[in-house]
């Protein structure tokens, strides 16, 4: 039995204990965000007065006067959904062992396939926050791949309209046999400043890399990094050498779970959400019950964003 994969998680009965009421949501948001008491976002300080404007909590500063509330700068903000099936919708998502797309969501929770794409997405967006700057150190296997695949009509193999490249590393041990953490992240195509730019983001100086024999990743030896050139002859033996195996492997899985639970992505616009939940999730296996309270934390730094900025996102940072 593989002890990450059997590992107790945050069960249903555990949850709706927890969090069943709005009143929990709304304390453990409070606890989450101001562990040690209020703070204001402008100063820092903890001298405050509550009034109540529609319904709504305010907090203001007694020394700037500033006005917020509990939900004011997160990606909770203006939001119209009970807290209640925000942690419902938060639980659904890390729990489940393959991710969840808008529509079940939209089951699960009794709301509008809109509503519910936009929580799936605000998820989706605090992942990438929280991964987009994730360095890999020691040994690294990384490999080049697609998603997506040709539309009717349209152009097939790499120059398909709906085909997103995309790099995939693994830090593994110094014997390369265990998995430690992941990067999956969209590039605009496979060239030289693509793979320089991708390095300097997501390597360590000191990381040593394992990769086939694509021209590109020649970069990572021009950039100082120990570069190891995996001698293969292709088919499904490749991916059992020593140091390309997990990357293969956590390649497999990426590309099965994504393609077994969305049936239709907009590749050019939200590939890199939806790599950078692959990658939170793996990067978090060994501490399923803290997922939900580590996401909670994650969705309370990332930025306000509104759905036309959801939508208007695009896969590369700069």
């Amino acid at each position: 039995m593989n002890p990450v994969q059997f590992q107790a998680g945050l069960s249903m009965v555990e949850f709706l204990a927890q969090y069943g009421t709005e009143v929990k949501c709304r304390k453990a948001l409070y606890r989450t965000r101001w562990p040690k008491g209020f703070r204001c976002p402008a100063c820092a300080r903890s001298g405050h007065t509550r009034f109540r404007r529609e319904g709504q909590v305010y907090y203001q500063c007694r020394r700037c006067r500033h006005q917020t509330t509990l939900l004011s700068g997160t990606l909770f903000e203006a939001t119209k959904l009970p807290l209640r099936t925000w942690f419902l919708g938060l639980y659904l998502l890390v729990s489940t062992k393959t991710n969840m797309a808008a529509l079940e969501l939209q089951r699960h929770l009794g709301v509008s396939y809109r509503s519910a794409w936009r929580l799936k997405h605000k998820v989706m967006q605090a992942m990438a926050d929280r991964e987009q700057w994730r360095q890999l150190d020691g040994f690294v296997q990384i490999d080049d791949a697609y998603l997506g695949g040709e539309r009717n009509g349209g152009k097939r193999g790499r120059g398909s309209e709906n085909k997103q490249p995309f790099l995939i590393a693994v830090e593994t041990d110094e014997n390369l046999e265990h998995p430690r953490h992941a990067v999956i992240t969209p590039v605009p195509t496979f060239n030289d400043e693509a793979i320089r730019q991708w390095s300097k983001r997501h390597l360590a100086k000191d990381a040593e890399v394992y990769t086939d024999g694509l021209w590109a990743f020649g970069r990572f030896a021009d950039a100082g990094h120990a570069h190891t050139v995996l001698e293969t002859a292709g088919g499904r033996a490749a991916t059992q050498v020593k140091g390309a195996r997990w990357v293969n492997i956590v390649l497999s899985n990426v590309k099965r779970s994504l393609g077994g639970t969305y049936h239709a992505i907009k590749q050019a616009k939200y590939a890199r959400r939806y790599l950078a939940e692959a990658a939170y999730r793996f990067n978090r296996r060994f501490r399923l019950r803290e997922m939900l309270p580590r996401l909670l934390y994650a969705m309370i730094l990332c930025a306000p964003c509104a759905e036309p900025m959801l939508r208007a996102t695009t896969n590369y940072i700069g």
